[in-house]
This record gives C-alpha cells, structure tokens and sequence, in this order.
C-alpha cells in the first residue's frame, strides 16, 4: 500500500481555488458573465505584463520554525488554457455545427498542471534554489460524428509552450527561537506575441497559480494570527498576488496554502456542497435550483461549453431532495448561541417569516445594538475592530472609521451592523442601492465624527 501524499490533504481546498470563477453560471459559452474569464492568480508572460496590468510573477513569504534536517515540500498548481477550436471535414474553420440536434463551437478549456519540487531547509539557508516550469505545446483532434459514424467535423484542441520556474530562498529571523522567514516566488518566463489581446495572452499564462508547501518537520507559523514574538517579523513579509495561510486540518501547522484569493487558516469545504460549482459569489442552494431550471436548449449549450459544465448539469440532475435538504440552512458546532429574548416573534398570521411585515416590532433605521456599553443606531459613528475569527477580508479594514447604516436581526436572533465606510468613494452610490458591510457589534467599537470634541 502506497503511503500517502501529505499534500494531498489540502487537495480539495486547492481544487476549489483552482476552478474558482473558471466557468459561471449560466454555464454557457453565450453567457455575458464568460466573456472575461480567469480572473484570479493569473501570471503572464512578462512582455505581456505592463500593457495588461497583470502580473508574471507571484510572491509569497511567512516564517516557518524547522527542525533539525527539516526537508520543505513544495507544489505549485495552475490551469493551462487549452484552446478548442471546431473545422469542417475539409478541414475549414467553422463557427458552429450541430449534430443531430446538438451543438458544437470553439472555447477555451484549461488543464489542471502541477510541478512538484523537494528541498533541504538546510540548502536554503546557503542561497536560492530554482525550480523549472516547462510544459511543451500540444495538438489533438476529435472527430465529431453521428449515430452512423459519419464524420462532420472535428475538434483541434492546442496549448502553447509554457516556461516558468519557481524561486525558493530563506533567511533567519531575529530571535530565539531559529526562525526562517521563507520566500517563494513563481515566475512565468512565456513568450506572448506583440499586440495579443487577453484572451490570447492568457494560453501562455499561469491562471490560477497557487502553492502547497509542507514540512516534514517543524512548524510553519500563521501570518494571520502569529505569536506575539514573531509579529514584528511577519509584518514584514511581502506578499504579492498570493496570501498563505495554516492548511490541512485544524491544529495541524505542517501544512500552508498560497492562495491568491484571501482565506482563513485551516479553510475547508462545507460537507452539504455536492459539487463544485466553480461561481464562490453564490449560494450553493440558489445556484443548484437556478441550474435545475435551465430549459433544454440552454442545458445543451451548456453541455457543449466545457465538460466541466456538462459534469455540474450531471451532477444536479442526479441530486435528491434529501441533498437539497442537506443544502438549505445549516448551523455549525460551536457557533455562537442566539439570543433568546433577540428572537423576534412572528406576530402576524399568514405572513411570511421573511417578510418584515411579519413583526411590527422589528425597525432596521430605528433598533439599537449595544457597542462598548453604549447603544448605537442609524447614523452612529463606529470604528471597525475585526478580530482573527472573523472574515478574512474583513480584518483589512481594522480600525477604519464608519457610519452605523442599519441594525438587524436574523431568524436566529443573531444581530448584525451595516455600516458603511466613512472615507470610502463610492459609500453614496452603495447605499443608493442598500450595499453595505455587516459587523457584529463586538467587532466594533465607539467612533467619533471628524473634527467633532473628544
């Protein structure tokens, strides 16, 4: 029996960030929301780079504590776009063809790929070592064909050449306690033609790279939420288009995602999530049903899109309604208590929970909450103070004044702050259409306005 990969453990996690956003729903190629795709962790070639304002390169850096002949695993993961292009029998280009009632058309694809390296701790503390990148360009074609196995046309699916290598350095930190601080870059090396627009740039390019770093022994430290000793150190990490955090199962500090969207440490999938659905903006529930109600024809281009499409379409259609169950409303162990005496009573027959009508007694512009011992409302000036559990990218906006927009209670008592950012450009056009950001009252505090007496 093989022993298993340590890394794997993260695997999920990483699959999630590598196919965040790599196809939306509506799931079809004719969709507004699939005309600018990968949008997270690309890396371009680096002639392409100031023309697109995209970067060709990444850079993650956190402090680790190695022991003694500590070796450092390291796994840099990203998709390579596939180009799928559709030609006649003759071998001309089409723009379309449909075979016994299906469709067929060009699109872009991509390719999981990942590039495994090992290192000596001990080797990094004497200079930088390089890991090549090299993937060579690739041509296939399938035949498209009807029942009776006549061909009307192919698919010629191409990648290009990619280069690339990874650089991995550390130095030690100061203190006690032999600390490394461990930098790690990935660079993409492609050639992109002059002139290309985006969407051909980006079949030389990394999209979605991340890393997976493991220790075999030792500790890497959490740039989160460090020790007290090593805080002035983490703050002076440079990270750049990649943000690490603790992975692996919680307490376990071996393992680290390099992330280039923002996460907690130790992230994990929720168990109710029967599949990827690629789209992180939406509830899985609201999605799955939204998918569920596509007609026919939209269901059929959307199996033509991609197979990864055509793997959700599969993957819905065979849900029961106990998985939709498992899907709506979920509460976490460990989670805060609701307040019983918050929990407002639905006092009004026949209407809705939902509904505000529901409970007269329930005001958004008026109810309080109580902030530092004080009531605040409607118009109140806070200061954000997010702490290390709450949304990661909530924590950024630490000790940033705001407004108190509205208080509001959820049907388990929970109570919630909109605010909106004091010095934020676009707070007026947010507010005109009732976005705002939502805080627990013990993750603000008592603000004043500019210029008023303290």
């Amino acid at each position: 029996m093989s022993t298993p990969d340590p890394l794997d453990a993260v695997a999920a996690v990483a699959d999630a960030v590598l196919f965040e956003g790599y196809l939306l729903y509506p799931y079809r190629a004719s969709a507004q929301k699939n005309a600018l795709r990968w949008q997270f962790g690309v890396l371009v070639p680096p002639e392409a780079s100031e023309r697109l304002a995209e970067p060709s390169r990444s850079r993650t850096e956190l402090l680790l504590e190695p022991r003694a002949g500590a070796a450092l695993r390291l796994r840099v993961r990203f998709l390579q776009v596939q180009q799928r292009t559709l030609v006649g029998p003759d071998g001309a280009p089409l723009d379309e063809l449909t075979v016994e009632g299906d469709p067929h058309f060009a699109w872009d694809e991509a390719l999981p790929r990942q590039v495994d390296a090992a290192v000596r701790v001990d080797d990094l503390r004497e200079g930088t070592t390089s890991v090549p990148i090299t993937l060579p360009g690739t041509e296939t074609r399938e035949p498209i064909t009807d029942v009776s196995g006549t061909v009307h046309g192919s698919y010629v699916r191409t990648t290009r050449p990619i280069t690339g290598h990874l650089l991995v350095s550390a130095v030690p930190v100061p203190g006690p306690y032999g600390a490394l601080r461990l930098r790690v870059d990935v660079v993409n090396d492609a050639v992109a033609g002059a002139g290309e627009v985006r969407e051909e740039v980006l079949r030389s390019s990394l999209i979605s790279a991340h890393t997976v770093l493991g220790l075999d022994a030792g500790a890497f430290l959490s740039s989160a939420d460090p020790p007290e000793w090593a805080r002035p150190a983490v703050a002076e990490c440079v990270n750049q288009h990649s943000w690490p955090v603790l992975a692996g199962p919680e307490g376990d500090t071996r393992l680290v995602l390099a992330s280039p969207i923002i996460l907690d440490d130790h992230p994990q999938l929720a168990p109710e999530s029967p599949t990827d659905l690629f789209d992180g903006t939406e509830n899985d529930e609201i999605l799955s049903l939204r998918t569920l109600a596509l007609t026919d024809d939209e269901k059929r281009e959307a199996r033509a899109t991609d197979p990864r499409a055509a793997g959700i379409l599969d993957a819905l259609d065979a849900m029961g309604p106990a998985m939709f169950e498992r899907l709506h409303g979920t509460v976490r162990p460990g989670g805060r208590a609701p307040d019983a005496d918050a929990i407002p009573t639905l006092v009004t027959p026949g209407v809705p929970w939902w509904d505000p009508a529901a409970d007269a007694s329930v005001d958004p512009d008026t109810d309080t909450a109580a902030v530092d011992g004080q009531l605040v409302s409607r118009g109140s000036a806070v200061i954000l103070v997010p702490g290390a559990g709450s949304d990661a990218q909530d924590t950024f906006l630490r000790g940033v004044a705001a407004t108190v927009q509205a208080v509001l209670r959820d049907v388990d008592g929970q109570t919630h702050v909109a605010v909106s950012i004091d010095d934020d450009p676009g707070a007026d056009l947010q507010a005109l259409h009732g976005r705002y950001r939502y805080f627990r009252p013990d993750e603000l505090a008592l603000g004043a306005r500019p210029g008023s007496a303290s």
